[in-house]
Protein backbone atom coordinates (compact mmCIF):
# COMPACT_ATOMS: atom_id res chain seq x y z
CA UNK A 1 0.00 0.00 0.00
CA UNK A 2 2.71 2.20 0.74
CA UNK A 3 4.26 1.95 -2.44
CA UNK A 4 1.26 2.27 -4.67
CA UNK A 5 0.50 5.80 -2.68
CA UNK A 6 4.38 6.88 -3.44
CA UNK A 7 3.82 5.80 -6.82
CA UNK A 8 0.48 7.77 -7.07
CA UNK A 9 2.47 10.98 -6.07
CA UNK A 10 5.68 10.73 -7.62
CA UNK A 11 3.10 10.83 -10.76
CA UNK A 12 1.04 13.45 -9.58
CA UNK A 13 4.26 15.87 -9.18
CA UNK A 14 4.99 14.58 -12.85
CA UNK A 15 1.53 15.76 -14.28
CA UNK A 16 2.50 19.22 -12.58
CA UNK A 17 5.65 19.81 -13.96
CA UNK A 18 4.44 18.72 -17.07
CA UNK A 19 1.72 20.69 -17.12
CA UNK A 20 3.82 24.29 -15.60
CA UNK A 21 3.05 26.68 -18.72
CA UNK A 22 4.23 30.49 -18.72
CA UNK A 23 0.71 31.33 -19.01
CA UNK A 24 0.39 30.11 -15.16
CA UNK A 25 2.08 33.75 -14.47
CA UNK A 26 -1.70 35.21 -15.03
CA UNK A 27 -2.20 38.75 -16.92
CA UNK A 28 -1.46 41.11 -13.82
CA UNK A 29 2.36 39.26 -14.19
CA UNK A 30 2.47 39.71 -16.98
CA UNK A 31 1.84 43.53 -16.70
CA UNK A 32 4.78 43.81 -14.52
CA UNK A 33 7.40 42.27 -16.43
CA UNK A 34 5.72 44.61 -18.89
CA UNK A 35 6.04 47.36 -16.57
CA UNK A 36 9.63 46.90 -15.71
CA UNK A 37 11.09 45.58 -19.17
CA UNK A 38 9.70 49.02 -20.15
CA UNK A 39 11.44 51.04 -17.13
CA UNK A 40 14.16 49.12 -17.80
CA UNK A 41 14.70 50.59 -21.54
CA UNK A 42 13.39 54.11 -21.00
CA UNK A 43 16.82 54.16 -18.30
CA UNK A 44 19.25 52.16 -20.78
CA UNK A 45 18.00 53.08 -24.04
CA UNK A 46 21.16 54.89 -25.14
CA UNK A 47 23.18 52.04 -24.19
CA UNK A 48 20.56 48.76 -25.63
CA UNK A 49 19.80 51.13 -28.92
CA UNK A 50 24.10 51.39 -29.35
CA UNK A 51 24.60 47.87 -28.66
CA UNK A 52 22.04 46.65 -31.40
CA UNK A 53 23.26 49.12 -33.62
CA UNK A 54 26.54 47.42 -33.22
CA UNK A 55 25.43 43.99 -33.82
CA UNK A 56 23.61 45.69 -36.89
CA UNK A 57 26.56 47.25 -38.56
CA UNK A 58 29.54 44.97 -37.28
CA UNK A 59 29.97 41.51 -38.67
CA UNK A 60 32.11 40.62 -35.64
CA UNK A 61 29.50 41.19 -33.83
CA UNK A 62 26.28 39.66 -35.43
CA UNK A 63 26.13 36.92 -32.89
CA UNK A 64 24.88 39.04 -30.07
CA UNK A 65 21.61 38.58 -31.91
CA UNK A 66 21.02 35.09 -30.71
CA UNK A 67 22.88 36.13 -27.19
CA UNK A 68 19.49 37.13 -25.77
CA UNK A 69 17.69 33.99 -27.44
CA UNK A 70 20.05 31.47 -25.67
CA UNK A 71 19.31 33.32 -22.30
CA UNK A 72 15.47 32.65 -22.61
CA UNK A 73 16.38 29.27 -23.80
CA UNK A 74 18.50 28.76 -20.31
CA UNK A 75 15.76 30.79 -18.43
CA UNK A 76 12.65 27.97 -20.12
CA UNK A 77 14.55 25.58 -19.42
CA UNK A 78 14.03 26.01 -15.54
CA UNK A 79 10.29 26.85 -16.01
CA UNK A 80 9.03 24.40 -13.65
CA UNK A 81 11.34 25.50 -10.63
CA UNK A 82 10.97 28.78 -11.38
CA UNK A 83 7.19 28.96 -11.25
CA UNK A 84 7.06 26.55 -8.38
CA UNK A 85 8.98 28.92 -6.35
CA UNK A 86 7.78 31.21 -3.76
CA UNK A 87 8.48 34.80 -4.74
CA UNK A 88 10.79 36.07 -1.93
CA UNK A 89 11.84 39.99 -2.06
CA UNK A 90 14.77 40.27 -0.85
CA UNK A 91 16.30 44.01 0.33
CA UNK A 92 20.07 43.58 -0.43
CA UNK A 93 18.71 43.49 -4.41
CA UNK A 94 17.04 46.89 -3.62
CA UNK A 95 20.30 48.17 -2.58
CA UNK A 96 22.07 47.19 -5.20
CA UNK A 97 19.80 48.70 -7.38
CA UNK A 98 19.51 52.17 -5.82
CA UNK A 99 23.56 52.22 -6.27
CA UNK A 100 23.50 50.55 -9.79
CA UNK A 101 21.09 53.20 -10.77
CA UNK A 102 23.57 56.30 -8.82
CA UNK A 103 26.75 55.09 -10.40
CA UNK A 104 24.97 54.87 -13.85
CA UNK A 105 23.56 58.70 -13.92
CA UNK A 106 26.59 59.87 -12.14
CA UNK A 107 28.22 58.44 -15.39
CA UNK A 108 26.35 59.40 -17.86
CA UNK A 109 26.37 63.52 -15.66
CA UNK A 110 29.88 63.55 -16.17
CA UNK A 111 31.55 63.54 -19.27
CA UNK A 112 34.75 63.13 -17.93
CA UNK A 113 33.28 59.74 -16.43
CA UNK A 114 32.05 58.55 -19.71
CA UNK A 115 32.94 55.45 -20.09
CA UNK A 116 30.43 53.34 -22.32
CA UNK A 117 31.55 49.73 -21.82
CA UNK A 118 31.41 49.64 -18.04
CA UNK A 119 27.65 51.32 -18.78
CA UNK A 120 26.87 48.20 -20.74
CA UNK A 121 28.05 46.14 -18.23
CA UNK A 122 26.64 48.07 -15.39
CA UNK A 123 23.23 47.75 -17.02
CA UNK A 124 23.36 43.99 -17.13
CA UNK A 125 24.22 44.17 -13.24
CA UNK A 126 20.99 46.21 -12.55
CA UNK A 127 19.17 43.77 -14.13
CA UNK A 128 20.85 40.85 -11.52
CA UNK A 129 19.49 43.39 -8.88
CA UNK A 130 16.43 43.22 -10.43
CA UNK A 131 15.42 39.75 -10.30
CA UNK A 132 17.37 39.74 -6.68
CA UNK A 133 15.27 42.25 -5.38
CA UNK A 134 11.99 40.69 -6.68
CA UNK A 135 12.47 36.66 -6.32
CA UNK A 136 15.67 36.39 -3.83
CA UNK A 137 18.27 34.55 -3.79
CA UNK A 138 16.26 31.52 -4.97
CA UNK A 139 15.42 33.24 -8.19
CA UNK A 140 18.81 34.73 -8.52
CA UNK A 141 19.78 30.47 -9.07
CA UNK A 142 18.10 29.78 -11.56
CA UNK A 143 18.63 32.83 -13.78
CA UNK A 144 22.36 33.82 -12.46
CA UNK A 145 23.98 32.18 -15.56
CA UNK A 146 21.09 33.42 -18.31
CA UNK A 147 22.06 37.06 -16.95
CA UNK A 148 25.30 36.87 -17.13
CA UNK A 149 25.40 35.12 -20.56
CA UNK A 150 24.12 38.78 -21.85
CA UNK A 151 27.85 39.90 -21.54
CA UNK A 152 28.55 38.05 -24.54
CA UNK A 153 26.25 40.43 -26.33
CA UNK A 154 28.20 43.56 -25.32
CA UNK A 155 31.25 44.54 -27.80
CA UNK A 156 34.26 45.25 -26.17
CA UNK A 157 35.53 48.42 -26.55
CA UNK A 158 37.93 49.19 -29.69
CA UNK A 159 41.50 49.72 -27.78
CA UNK A 160 40.58 46.28 -25.70
CA UNK A 161 39.38 44.60 -29.24
CA UNK A 162 42.51 45.63 -31.10
CA UNK A 163 45.22 44.75 -28.35
CA UNK A 164 43.43 40.99 -28.08
CA UNK A 165 43.38 40.11 -31.57
CA UNK A 166 47.25 41.47 -32.54
CA UNK A 167 48.92 38.29 -30.20
CA UNK A 168 46.33 36.42 -32.54
CA UNK A 169 47.00 37.84 -35.48
CA UNK A 170 50.75 37.55 -35.36
CA UNK A 171 49.98 33.57 -34.28
CA UNK A 172 48.13 32.82 -37.27
CA UNK A 173 50.61 34.94 -39.43
CA UNK A 174 53.27 32.44 -37.95
CA UNK A 175 51.47 29.37 -37.89
CA UNK A 176 50.58 29.76 -41.65
CA UNK A 177 53.51 30.71 -42.83
CA UNK A 178 55.33 27.17 -41.38
CA UNK A 179 52.43 25.38 -43.16
CA UNK A 180 52.77 26.84 -46.04
CA UNK A 181 56.37 26.10 -46.42
CA UNK A 182 55.65 22.31 -46.28
CA UNK A 183 54.44 22.99 -49.96
CA UNK A 184 55.88 22.11 -52.19
CA UNK A 185 57.21 25.39 -54.58
CA UNK A 186 56.08 27.86 -51.66
CA UNK A 187 58.19 29.75 -49.63
CA UNK A 188 56.51 32.16 -47.36
CA UNK A 189 57.23 34.73 -44.81
CA UNK A 190 55.95 36.59 -42.09
CA UNK A 191 56.67 40.26 -41.63
CA UNK A 192 54.45 41.14 -38.80
CA UNK A 193 50.94 40.30 -39.83
CA UNK A 194 51.98 40.19 -43.28
CA UNK A 195 52.12 37.11 -45.08
CA UNK A 196 54.91 37.65 -48.79
CA UNK A 197 54.63 34.33 -50.31
CA UNK A 198 56.64 33.09 -53.46
CA UNK A 199 55.50 30.32 -55.65
CA UNK A 200 59.10 28.69 -57.73
CA UNK A 201 60.91 31.90 -57.16
CA UNK A 202 58.25 34.63 -58.03
CA UNK A 203 56.44 36.81 -55.64
CA UNK A 204 52.53 36.69 -55.94
CA UNK A 205 51.24 40.21 -55.18
CA UNK A 206 51.69 42.47 -52.80
CA UNK A 207 51.17 40.43 -49.41
CA UNK A 208 48.37 38.51 -47.93
CA UNK A 209 47.67 40.67 -44.91
CA UNK A 210 46.39 39.12 -41.76
CA UNK A 211 43.23 41.82 -40.58
CA UNK A 212 41.97 42.10 -37.76
CA UNK A 213 38.99 40.12 -39.64
CA UNK A 214 41.75 37.25 -39.78
CA UNK A 215 42.60 37.18 -36.34
CA UNK A 216 39.99 34.80 -35.46
CA UNK A 217 38.41 36.30 -32.30
CA UNK A 218 35.03 36.93 -33.99
CA UNK A 219 35.26 33.28 -34.24
CA UNK A 220 36.62 32.90 -30.68
CA UNK A 221 34.05 34.96 -29.00
CA UNK A 222 31.12 33.52 -30.84
CA UNK A 223 32.53 30.24 -29.83
CA UNK A 224 33.01 30.50 -26.30
CA UNK A 225 29.59 31.57 -25.89
CA UNK A 226 27.91 28.56 -27.81
CA UNK A 227 30.76 26.77 -25.70
CA UNK A 228 28.94 27.95 -22.02
CA UNK A 229 25.70 27.56 -23.95
CA UNK A 230 26.39 23.42 -24.84
CA UNK A 231 28.01 23.12 -21.47
CA UNK A 232 25.23 24.16 -19.54
CA UNK A 233 22.48 21.89 -21.63
CA UNK A 234 24.57 19.12 -21.41
CA UNK A 235 24.18 16.68 -18.59
CA UNK A 236 27.50 16.26 -17.87
CA UNK A 237 29.88 15.99 -14.67
CA UNK A 238 31.30 19.39 -14.01
CA UNK A 239 34.36 18.94 -14.51
CA UNK A 240 33.92 17.53 -18.22
CA UNK A 241 31.46 21.03 -18.84
CA UNK A 242 34.91 23.06 -17.60
CA UNK A 243 36.99 20.97 -20.48
CA UNK A 244 34.08 21.29 -23.10
CA UNK A 245 34.26 25.03 -22.05
CA UNK A 246 38.14 25.54 -22.27
CA UNK A 247 38.44 23.74 -25.73
CA UNK A 248 36.45 26.18 -27.28
CA UNK A 249 39.73 28.55 -27.14
CA UNK A 250 42.31 25.92 -28.89
CA UNK A 251 39.62 24.93 -31.20
CA UNK A 252 38.61 28.56 -32.18
CA UNK A 253 42.81 29.50 -32.73
CA UNK A 254 43.44 25.82 -34.40
CA UNK A 255 40.20 26.92 -36.67
CA UNK A 256 41.69 30.35 -37.85
CA UNK A 257 44.92 29.38 -38.30
CA UNK A 258 43.61 26.49 -40.78
CA UNK A 259 41.70 29.63 -42.51
CA UNK A 260 44.27 32.02 -43.17
CA UNK A 261 46.46 28.63 -44.49
CA UNK A 262 43.62 27.76 -46.76
CA UNK A 263 43.64 31.96 -47.93
CA UNK A 264 47.04 32.05 -48.57
CA UNK A 265 46.66 28.23 -50.81
CA UNK A 266 43.56 30.13 -52.59
CA UNK A 267 46.18 33.16 -52.81
CA UNK A 268 48.91 31.04 -54.74
CA UNK A 269 46.87 28.40 -56.87
CA UNK A 270 43.43 30.59 -57.58
CA UNK A 271 44.12 34.19 -57.64
CA UNK A 272 44.52 36.83 -54.76
CA UNK A 273 41.02 38.20 -55.84
CA UNK A 274 39.57 35.16 -54.40
CA UNK A 275 40.83 36.04 -50.76
CA UNK A 276 38.62 38.97 -50.43
CA UNK A 277 34.84 40.41 -49.89
CA UNK A 278 32.73 37.45 -49.88
CA UNK A 279 35.07 35.09 -51.09
CA UNK A 280 36.90 35.86 -47.21
CA UNK A 281 33.75 35.58 -45.29
CA UNK A 282 31.99 32.39 -46.89
CA UNK A 283 35.58 30.67 -45.55
CA UNK A 284 35.14 32.28 -42.61
CA UNK A 285 31.56 30.94 -42.39
CA UNK A 286 33.03 27.42 -43.15
CA UNK A 287 35.14 27.42 -40.40
CA UNK A 288 32.21 26.84 -38.10
CA UNK A 289 31.22 23.22 -38.77
CA UNK A 290 34.83 22.70 -38.47
CA UNK A 291 34.80 24.48 -34.98
CA UNK A 292 31.67 22.34 -33.53
CA UNK A 293 32.92 18.88 -35.48
CA UNK A 294 35.91 19.25 -33.16
CA UNK A 295 34.23 20.20 -30.59
CA UNK A 296 31.56 17.54 -31.08
CA UNK A 297 34.78 14.88 -30.86
CA UNK A 298 35.90 16.35 -27.64
CA UNK A 299 32.51 15.43 -26.17
CA UNK A 300 32.80 11.94 -27.81
CA UNK A 301 35.89 11.30 -26.60
CA UNK A 302 34.98 12.03 -22.78
CA UNK A 303 31.60 10.40 -22.92
CA UNK A 304 32.90 6.99 -24.18
CA UNK A 305 36.86 7.08 -22.39
CA UNK A 306 35.42 8.16 -19.20
CA UNK A 307 32.59 5.83 -16.79
CA UNK A 308 31.29 7.54 -14.00
CA UNK A 309 31.70 5.56 -11.00
CA UNK A 310 27.83 5.31 -10.47
CA UNK A 311 26.63 4.63 -13.74
CA UNK A 312 29.19 1.54 -12.98
CA UNK A 313 28.30 0.26 -10.26
CA UNK A 314 24.72 0.91 -11.21
CA UNK A 315 25.45 -1.72 -13.85
CA UNK A 316 26.83 -4.16 -11.82
CA UNK A 317 23.87 -4.17 -9.89
CA UNK A 318 21.60 -7.52 -10.10
CA UNK A 319 17.64 -6.81 -9.82
CA UNK A 320 15.86 -9.69 -7.95
CA UNK A 321 12.25 -10.30 -7.22
CA UNK A 322 10.50 -11.03 -4.71
CA UNK A 323 8.04 -14.55 -5.08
Amino acid sequence: MTVSIESENVQEIAKKEVSASWLDIGVHGYVKLAVIAALFYGIFHFEIDRIVGQWIHDPGWSHGFIIPVFSLYFINQRKNDILSMNMRPNYLGLVLLIVGLTVYVFNMAVPSMRLGYPRQVLMIAVMGAVVLFLGGWTLIKYTWLPITFLIFAIPLPQGYYFRLTKPMRLLAADASVALLNLVSGIEATASGVIINVFYNGKKIGSGLDVAEACSGMRLLLAFVALGVAMAYLQYRPPWQRLVLLISTIPIAILCNITRVTITGLIYVFIGPQYTQDIYHDMLGMAMLPLAFALYGLIAWFMSNLFVEEAQAVSQDVVERKRP
